[in-house]
């Protein structure tokens, strides 16, 4: 396996998904999504399939799919399982492997572990973060705790239209480097997503 890159976010709905399929589609490598909660008619291993054009990538199959849209702990309860990180079992794919994770990094799985307790010591960890009141504190703990737990940080990627003094700021502090940025977009297509594929390419092969 080539490298393994586990997209982390700040919080709920700040873009991990369209920045995994970014990734994805810029480096042609597997999609992981190792815990699904709710929307499984259209999760986001479908979103990311819909939007990804290159014949390499493969979409490896939920750890746990689970129906309610709610913490991981919560959902499972609601369906009747526990899920227990040691049954997280990464694929085996000779291919670079995007993972995505679920809300932040302390999202419950269960009653001890959180979302950064699927996390490996070999993983790169790319942390996506969108511009709101408060998402100077949230990006900085994020980051300060991977950096607690002595996770590798391969950088940070904005999402949203530049904010100059929040970027500058966050990158001061962490000493993190910038990956990208996804502008707001009117919509978001696979030609779309192609078109920062190669704007993040390069910086991407350098990791």
């Amino acid at each position: 396996m080539k490298n393994i890159f586990f997209i982390t976010g700040i919080g709920t709905d700040v873009g991990k998904t369209i920045v995994s399929a970014i990734i994805t589609e810029a480096l042609k490598a597997d999609y992981w999504k190792p815990i699904q909660a709710g929307d499984l008619a259209y999760c986001d291993t479908l979103k990311v399939q819909r939007l990804v054009d290159n014949a390499k990538t493969q979409f490896h199959k939920n750890s746990y799919a689970l129906q309610t849209p709610m913490s991981p702990h919560a959902a499972a309860a609601i369906d009747g399982v526990q899920i227990q990180s040691n049954a997280v079992t990464i694929p085996e794919t000779d291919n670079t492997l995007v993972i995505e994770g679920a809300g932040g990094l302390l999202v419950p799985i269960n009653d001890k572990e959180t979302i950064v307790d699927l996390i490996q010591p070999d993983h790169k960890i790319i942390v996506v973060s969108r511009h709101y009141l408060g998402s100077i504190n949230h990006t900085l703990m994020t980051l300060e705790l991977l950096r607690q737990k002595r996770y590798t940080i391969a950088g940070v990627v904005f999402n949203g239209d530049p904010n100059p003094s929040t970027e500058d700021i966050i990158l001061e502090m962490s000493g993190v480097r910038m990956l990208g940025r996804v502008n707001d977009e009117p919509e978001i297509t696979p030609e779309v997503i192609t078109r920062y594929a190669d704007a993040f390419r390069e910086t991407l092969e350098t990791l």
